[in-house]
């Protein structure tokens, strides 16, 4: 086993898009740990929709050898985290795994939002941070501007920073150099009782669940029993080994080392990330300081568009939840819909992720209802209850309702400042801080309704800012609000799947939207649809889809004009017939209309 000065564990952090995986793949291209056939871009991300989307959403792991100017030969462990705001529950896992963070600076964009977050996450870990100015081989990089940056907004040493471009390798060799002298090799007693972290975990159909784990403390091997410390079940260690794209076995862990063990764990609600591993035979006394709990911020239901389908999502959600240690899901039932499940997801990327799994991977064809935020409400003479599904908004008068706000922070160049400005305004924000950050870019500080933020928010900062505005936030309290249920009625009959809650001032607007694009949505049918919004018995929006007409008097040329009104009675008749007996079906398109935010 490599000796513990010659190891380093490290992170990559930054905002999206700065080029995380780009650097990820010049460090195991220069490890030569895979032959160079086999290289492609973006090696670490495994999913299809990672590729598609050029986004990072699971971390991964992977051990590279070096051999150092010092003649001496290091072992590197890193983990390449996910940039997305949605994701900084995987990221402080990851992080909280390492000793040294490499943040990540685009040299054309500069420092934003999730940079600035993302270096607070790595100091509350105590990491040692090496800032990396990404991306210097572009026309437009600015690398002084962005040095400036680093000491001015970050408090950093831009004599530190490392210049790469992770695209063509320059300067890749100078921060593997950094890497090995800058951060520091980790702590730990091979000898002492066996503490290891999980940061992550992976499920696999031949093997069951793969548990990643970070050893603290003593080693594991083959044939070792452990047990998790947070619901004390053991297990019987299988196969342990380490990262090297695919899983290398070594039997053999030791402290400071980052890697996989497999123990025969059938599923991955039995194990716990942020939970520590011990020996079963000789236990450690106390766990490692445990991670937050993740907690969802956007509630949807999903139902199959085949109610006989009901068994088929409810195993592929199991399956989902083995991958996802952060999807939040229980039954739920609908009028319109049948049996689904509300679940609860980190942000709206989350939500279309699980979404676009279940299509691909599991072949489901599933409704998504309107995403919400969980609210505090309480009714007359009744105890306060929270609330994040329309379906169980109490009917009674409310005495007092309270929504969760966020604390958001945006990083925009100054000539988009009146505009994004506005924007929040309209989002009921309140400005509690703005600060020139240079003479181009500025940082503002609003506090404003999470549910303002989950429906176009982030849209139309990037269309105000030509995509140069970043957002971060992060949920603070909870504080009052004027809430109301509006019921979406086609033809007289609420359908429960598309009721929404809202802000009173917002209902009227909300109620058209929706009433307009289902009026795009809906086949016409042989008699008139009315599709109305309400709150209570309050119609506050109508749309109205006319009905087919078969033409009845073509075969009439002149003659008596009663004739010709005794046909069209006669339809006139079967139409209003057919209002009573008709039922009018709602296209799969229908419910993903009033949830995607028109083109404007």
């Amino acid at each position: 086993m490599t000796d513990l000065k010659f190891k380093r564990n490290f992170c990559i952090t930054a905002h999206i898009d700065h080029g995380k995986s780009t650097l990820a793949d010049r460090l195991i291209q220069k490890a030569r740990i895979i032959e160079e056939r086999q290289m492609k871009n973006q090696i670490l991300d495994s999913m299809d929709i990672e590729r598609e989307r050029g986004i990072t959403i699971k971390s991964q792991a992977v051990t590279i050898p070096y051999h150092a100017k010092d003649g001496n030969d290091y072992e590197l462990n890193f983990v390449d985290t996910p940039g997305h705001v949605d994701f900084s529950y995987e990221v402080s896992r990851a992080i909280a795994s390492c000793e040294g963070a490499l943040l990540l600076i685009d040299a054309t964009q500069g420092v934003e939002s999730q940079t600035v977050s993302n270096m607070y996450m790595a100091m509350e870990q105590d990491l040692t941070i090496v800032p990396v100015v990404n991306k210097i081989d572009l026309a437009s990089a600015d690398v002084e501007g962005v040095k400036k940056q680093i000491d001015h907004d970050l408090g950093l040493d831009s004599s530190d920073a490392c210049l790469v471009s992770a695209k063509t390798g320059e300067g890749i060799d100078d921060l593997m150099e950094a890497i090995v002298t800058k951060f520091p090799p980790p702590k730990g007693d091979p000898a002492a009782p066996l503490k290891a972290l999980i940061f992550d975990c992976n499920y696999d159909e031949y093997r069951g669940v793969v548990v990643h784990i970070r050893l603290v403390d003593g080693r594991v091997k083959t044939g070792d029993s452990i047990r998790f410390m947070s619901n004390g079940t053991e297990y019987k260690v299988e196969k342990v080994g380490i990262f090297k794209i695919n899983f290398e076995e070594t039997g053999i862990l030791e402290a400071g080392d980052v890697g996989y063990i497999i123990a025969g764990i059938k599923t991955v609600s039995d194990v716990k990330v942020g939970d520590t591993v011990t020996s079963a035979t000789n236990p450690a006394k106390e766990a490692l300081p445990g991670f937050k709990d993740v907690k969802p911020v956007v509630f949807s239901s999903i139902y199959p568009i085949d109610s006989n389908d009901y068994e088929e999502l409810k195993e592929s959600m199991e399956k989902l939840k083995l991958n996802d240690a952060s999807l939040v899901y229980e039954k739920d039932n609908s009028l319109a819909l049948g049996n689904g499940f509300r679940c609860g997801f980190l942000g709206l990327l989350h939500l279309e992720i699980i979404q676009e799994r279940l299509e691909r991977d599991f072949d489901q064809v599933v409704i998504f209802t309107a995403p919400s935020v969980r609210y505090k409400v309480r009714q007359q003479g009744h105890e306060e209850i929270y609330v994040d599904n329309p379906s169980d908004f109490p009917d009674g008068k409310i005495e007092k309702s309270e929504e969760p706000y966020i604390k958001a922070s945006i990083i925009t160049p100054a000539e988009y400042l009146g505009s994004i400005m506005e924007l929040c305004r309209m989002k009921r924000g309140e400005q509690n801080n703005m600060q020139y950050l240079d003479e181009k870019r500025v940082e503002l500080t609003y506090t404003m309704p999470l549910a303002e933020v989950l429906f176009d928010f982030y849209d139309k900062l990037k269309s105000y800012s030509r995509g140069y505005a970043s957002f971060d936030y992060e949920v603070i309290d909870y504080r009052p609000t004027d809430l109301v249920k509006i019921d979406i009625l086609i033809n007289g009959k609420s359908v429960d799947a598309l009721a929404q809650l809202c802000f009173r001032q917002n209902a009227v607007e909300r109620a058209k939207q929706v009433c307009d694009r289902l009026k795009g949505e809906i086949a016409r049918q042989q008699f008139k649809i009315a599709i109305q919004g309400a709150i209570g018995s309050q119609i506050i929006a109508r749309e109205t889809v006319n009905p087919v007409r078969k033409d009845v008097l073509a075969k009439c040329y002149g003659g008596d004009v009663t004739r010709k009104r005794k046909l069209l009675e006669k339809q006139k008749a079967g139409k209003k017939r057919m209002l009573m007996a008709g039922n009018v079906e709602l296209p799969q398109s229908a419910f993903l209309a009033v949830l995607k935010e028109k083109e404007e």
